[in-house]
């Protein structure tokens, strides 16, 4: 994410909106840390795995909204690393009309890696 050119501009148009907190969440503990790291060190091995193979990115489904959340690699990528540097996620532009037939999701990324890696230690 770009840093916010208002930040620490006491002057900030976006104050007016409320919700404002100019802290960043609470720190992470120790294995929501860890956690959060396997997390993008297998995202990259998903990404080299099945990029070639034409997947976009990873699909989610949204407890909140009950809709499906499409995620580029990239966009997935930085809010996993800002979940670990701030504590949170901000926001961000749902994909501009994703094809479904290119993301998959994370249990399917985890089992291809994980038959990609028997097949291979089975030679």
């Amino acid at each position: 994410m770009p840093p916010d050119p208002f930040a620490g501009d006491p002057e900030d148009p976006s104050m007016a909106l409320g919700d404002h907190d100019a802290e960043d969440g609470p720190p992470l503990g120790d294995e929501e840390r860890a956690e959060l790291l396997a997390d993008l060190t297998d995202l990259a091995v998903y990404q080299a795995l099945l990029e070639p193979r034409g997947v976009r990115g990873i699909v989610v489904d949204c407890a909140d909204c009950g809709e499906c959340h499409y995620h580029d690699w990239e966009l997935l990528r930085s809010s996993l690393s800002q979940l670990l540097h701030d504590g949170r996620m901000r926001p961000h532009e749902p994909a501009f009309d994703p094809d479904p037939g290119q993301y998959v999701t994370w249990e399917y990324c985890r089992g291809y890696a994980d038959g990609m890696t028997e097949s291979e230690s089975a030679l």
